[in-house]
């Protein structure tokens, strides 16, 4: 490795062949290269995916009432129920498995008109009833004041948290809403807090940002709701299983409300915990994908620079004959083929490292750019493009890898070579 007489003739010998050594080199360089830039994507495409819901609660389910599809002990199918309060008791009592519920009411959205009034202001805003555990499943930031607490459910309190959106329309730039009054659907509320999410990407029921939420129990009341639940979301205890929890608990709904153990579409439900493994999975195969297509492409690189150095072996050989014949060891033809293959592997293999990594760079700062100037609404679904050390490191050993595969079979023919024949070779 350290011979300076080997190293000079790998010099010799690439010089004289430059556009042959470039050739030999390409194929290694682009495997390597597209390895780098595809792996870099695909991390973006994940980081992008999974950014907006960094803090959300991953072991979460939400669940509501549809209309029933089978006709059950008298009921007709289509028979329109709602969840109510004491499912909310029993489901606590019954799954003590679960760690957190939540029951919520939807209200009124944008669609529905100005019902959202503060002096000459008026606009219209998503409403919605919450508790404060919701926050333990979503949660936010408060720019102004506070969440929604305890005493508010107690008490019905007539108070309300209002979205980013919701502040920017109806107050002044800086000032303070804080105990300050807006009148929703002709009730008024006193603003109490306001809220920025930590998961912009996800909006269950309502665009978080355009909503106002008061307290469960103060909507029921103010507008004459009885004891109705929407929906209401959970989380399960840790090491529980969140798909458990969801069949055991629709039994339960089931035989409160009547509906058919078979009918399957009565319960609508969204598991947090399964679309995420979903989407793990999902990211498992890209990445899968991308490593067969790059080792692929880079076998493709090993067995040119193969070909090649069969070639060059083939000049080679009344050289390799006299070296022979003058003493030289097997061991020496093979250092001297497998290095000279493991150089131009290893060489370009780090240019297209270097020039993969490089794209990836200028990618980012593009990007960057790019969401600095959207608006900041907008949705994010690639950031971040990266390859860390672990990829660099794997590229080292498979770039010698591949340098000792492609001069492998070259080495073994050039030690089979008898000085004699050699030596009459023209």
């Amino acid at each position: 490795m350290f011979d300076l007489d080997r190293w000079q003739e790998i010099f010799n010998a690439i010089k004289q062949n430059k556009f042959r050594s470039i050739l030999t080199a390409f194929g290694v360089f682009w495997a390597i290269f597209m390895l780098v830039v595809m792996t870099g994507s695909g991390n973006g495409l994940i980081n992008g995916v999974t950014h907006g819901f960094k803090d959300f609660a991953t072991n979460s389910a939400f669940m509501w009432a549809n209309r029933t599809t089978v006709a059950y002990q008298g009921y007709d199918r289509g028979r329109q129920w709602s969840l109510t309060n004491a499912d909310m008791e029993t489901i606590t009592e019954e799954v003590p498995e679960i760690d957190v519920l939540s029951p919520r009411l939807q209200g009124w959205n944008l669609r529905e008109g100005q019902n959202v009034v503060r002096g000459e202001r008026a606009a219209a805003f998503n409403v919605m009833g919450d508790y404060p555990q919701y926050r333990k499943i979503d949660p936010c930031t408060m720019p102004w004041g506070r969440y929604i607490n305890k005493e508010d459910i107690d008490l019905k309190r007539k108070v309300c948290i209002i979205g980013e959106k919701v502040y920017e329309v109806m107050f002044d730039e800086g000032e303070d809403p804080v105990g300050q009054n807006l009148r929703i659907n002709g009730v008024y509320f006193m603003v109490v807090g306001v809220f920025k999410s930590n998961n912009p990407n996800i909006n269950i029921g309502s665009n978080k940002k355009e909503t106002i939420y008061l307290p469960f129990t103060t909507m029921q009341q103010s507008f004459n709701y009885g004891d109705q639940v929407h929906f209401f979301g959970f989380t399960a205890k840790p090491g529980v299983n969140v798909q458990g929890l969801v069949d055991r608990i629709k039994p339960i709904i089931r035989k409160q409300h009547k509906i058919s153990p078979e009918d399957e579409e009565a319960i609508g439900g969204f598991n947090v915990q399964s679309e995420l493994q979903t989407m793990e999975y999902t990211f498992l195969g890209i990445n899968i994908l991308i490593w067969v297509v790059g080792i692929g492409t880079l076998i493709a690189g090993a067995v040119g620079v193969s070909n090649i150095m069969l070639v060059v072996v083939k000049e080679r050989t009344k050289e390799i004959g006299i070296q022979r014949a003058i003493g030289a060891r097997p061991a020496l033809i093979v250092g001297q083929i497998l290095t000279e293959s493991v150089f131009l592997t290893t060489v370009a293999g780090f240019l297209g490292l270097a020039m993969g990594t490089l794209v990836l760079h200028l990618t980012d700062l593009a990007i960057t750019a790019a969401q600095a100037q959207a608006p900041p609404d907008e949705m994010t679904f690639f950031m971040n493009p990266e390859v860390g050390l672990p990829l660099a490191i794997s590229a080292l050993i498979m770039l010698i890898l591949v340098g000792l595969f492609a001069g492998f079979i070259p080495a073994m023919k050039a030690v089979k070579i008898k000085p004699i024949e050699a030596l009459h070779h023209e």
